[in-house]
C-alpha cells in the first residue's frame, strides 16, 4: 500500500504549480515553523509537510485513498535527497530554463484573474515579482528532481503484461475513482505578422547594433530596456551556458559563427528577431545574451487567421478532411499537434483528461458550455511568449465518472505500473545515494523510517 500512498502524492494527486496562489489563502497570523530535516544544505519544513499533506487529503476527497505524513515527510525528503545528489553529480537545470518556467506558470495564474495583474496584486498583498520569486525555488526544484529522476530511471518500460499484473494487484476498493473525463482537441494558428512590422523591427535592432559599435549604447543596457524575453532581459540579455542543440538552430547557428564579443545582425526564430552577442565558448558549451524583438500582429493579420481556420472547420465539419489529420498538418502548436491536435495528460500520456487538467480556465469554460462533437467558432488567446494566436476547439468525446478499469484507463494504468518500477529502481538509488550526503532528521520524525530503501 506504501507504493498506493506514493501515487497520490505524484501521479493521480499531484497539485498543478498554476494553482498555487489561486489555493493560497492570505494570512490570518503568524504560524510557528521549525526545520525538521536537512540533506545537505537542502531544508524541509513543518510548514512544507503541512501545506503538502493538505493538498493529498484534498485529492483523497475525490476518491483517492490519502496518504500519511509519513508518507509525505518521505516524498518531501526524496525529492530533497535527489537536489542533494545532483549538486554532486552535476545535474543543473539553467535560470533562462528555470525563469521560463516561473514565467509561463505565473501567467496561468495570471489568467485566473482575466489577466488583471493590480487585481492579483490586491489579493495577495505582493508585487508580481515577489509573487514569482515564491515560485522561483519550487520550480527549480521540481525540474532538477525531474532531471534527476529520469537520468536513474532512464531506458525503463512496462509490458502489456506487466501493466495487467499491477492492475490485478490493486484491491477493488482501492482502485481510484476517476471524475468525468473528456477528450479535447485544437488547432492553432498564429497569425502571420505583415511585412511592415517585421521591417520596422529589423531596422530597430540594426540601429540598436551601431549604435553599441558607435559606443552611444550599452548592450546590456538595451536588453534591460527594450528585450522582451522574460528571463534574461533583465539580466541584460545574458542566456548563461547552453549545450550545442539546446537552442533554436537558427540562434544556434548564428551564434557559433560569430567571433567572441561580435554582434550579430538581426536573426528569426519561431520567437521573433534577436540580436545576438556571442560571449564565450567553452568545450561543447556556449555563453551569449541577446535582445528578443517579438513582431505584433495587427488586427487585420489576426482577422486573416481567423478567417484561415473557420475555412478549416468548414472543411472539417463537411468531412473533407478529418480533424486529427488537419490538426497534424496545419496546426501550429507542436504540443497538440503530433498527436492529433489533441490535449493529453502529462502525467499519463492519456487523451482523456478531467476538465480541470486544462490549466487555461477560459478554455476549460468554453469546453464545458459546448456539446460533444461541436467544433468551436475561431477564438483568440495570448501566449506568454509569442503573443495573440487563433484556435478552433474540437470536444471530441465525454466519459462518465467511473471506478478504474483496464479497458477506459489503460494509459493510466501504464504510467501507474511505470511509476512502480521507478520505485524499485528508485529504492535501490536511495540506499548507496543517502551515503554521499549528510541527513539530519527531526526527532520527531524518527518514527517515520524514512528512505530505509525497503
Amino acid at each position: 500500500m506504501k507504493f498506493l500512498n506514493r501515487l497520490i502524492l505524484s501521479l493521480f494527486g499531484a497539485m498543478a504549480l498554476s494553482q498555487t496562489f489561486a489555493q493560497e489563502a492570505p494570512p490570518t497570523g503568524q504560524v510557528l515553523d521549525k526545520i525538521v530535516a536537512k540533506v545537505d544544505n537542502n531544508i524541509v519544513l513543518e510548514s512544507d509537510v503541512q501545506q503538502t499533506y493538505i493538498e493529498a487529503l484534498a485529492q483523497a476527497q475525490q476518491g483517492i485513498e490519502a496518504p500519511t505524513r509519513c508518507n509525505v515527510f518521505e516524498s518531501l525528503m526524496i525529492n530533497k535527497l535527489m537536489v542533494a545528489k545532483a549538486e554532486i553529480d552535476s545535474v543543473l537545470v539553467t535560470e533562462p530554463e528555470v525563469m521560463l518556467q516561473v514565467d509561463n506558470r505565473f501567467n496561468a495564474v495570471l489568467q485566473q484573474f482575466g489577466g488583471d495583474e493590480a487585481a492579483l496584486i490586491q489579493m495577495y498583498g505582493k508585487t508580481a515579482e515577489q509573487l514569482k520569486s515564491e515560485l522561483e525555488d519550487v520550480i527549480r526544484e521540481q525540474m532538477i528532481v525531474s532531471k534527476m529522476r529520469a537520468k536513474i530511471t532512464e531506458g525503463l518500460t512496462v509490458s502489456p503484461a506487466e501493466v495487467r499484473t499491477f492492475f490485478n494487484s490493486i484491491p477493488t476498493d482501492s482502485l481510484p475513482l476517476f471524475t468525468s473525463e473528456a477528450t479535447v482537441g485544437q488547432i492553432v494558428k498564429k497569425p502571420v505578422v505583415n511585412a511592415k512590422v517585421r521591417e520596422e523591427i529589423i531596422a530597430q535592432l540594426r540601429q540598436f547594433k551601431q549604435d553599441i559599435l558607435d559606443g552611444k549604447a550599452d548592450f546590456a543596457d538595451l536588453a534591460k530596456r527594450h528585450s522582451e524575453d522574460p528571463g534574461s532581459g533583465a539580466q541584460g540579455g545574458d542566456l548563461g551556458f547552453f549545450r550545442r542543440g539546446e537552442l533554436a538552430p537558427e540562434y544556434e547557428s548564428t551564434a557559433l559563427g560569430l567571433r567572441q564579443g561580435e554582434i550579430s545582425d538581426p536573426v528569426e526564430t519561431q520567437f521573433g528577431f534577436h540580436m545576438i552577442q556571442l560571449l564565450e565558448i567553452k568545450g561543447s558549451t556556449f555563453n551569449t545574451r541577446h535582445i528578443l524583438r517579438i513582431p505584433k500582429a495587427t488586427e487585420e493579420d489576426i482577422l486573416k487567421a481567423e478567417r484561415y481556420l473557420d475555412s478549416l472547420k468548414k472543411q472539417i465539419l463537411a468531412e473533407k478532411i478529418d480533424f486529427a489529420k488537419a490538426a497534424k498538418e496545419y496546426s501550429e502548436d507542436r504540443g497538440t499537434s503530433d498527436n492529433g491536435g489533441y490535449f493529453t495528460d502529462p502525467s499519463t500520456n492519456s487523451n482523456r483528461l478531467s476538465l480541470r487538467t486544462l490549466e487555461d480556465p477560459v478554455l476549460y469554460f468554453t469546453i464545458d458550455t459546448m456539446a460533444v462533437g461541436n467544433i468551436t467558432n475561431p477564438i483568440r488567446f495570448e501566449d506568454p511568449r509569442e503573443g495573440t494566436k487563433v484556435r478552433i476547439l474540437y470536444y471530441h468525446a465525454k466519459y462518465p465518472a467511473h471506478r478504474a478499469n483496464l479497458n477506459d484507463d489503460y494509459e493510466k494504468m501504464k504510467a501507474a505500473t511505470l511509476r512502480r518500477k521507478e520505485e524499485d529502481v528508485l529504492s535501490k538509488w536511495f540506499i548507496t545515494a543517502k551515503e554521499d550526503v549528510f541527513i539530519d532528521i527531526d526527532p520527531a520524525y524518527d518514527r517515520c523510517n524514512v528512505l530505509q530503501g525497503k
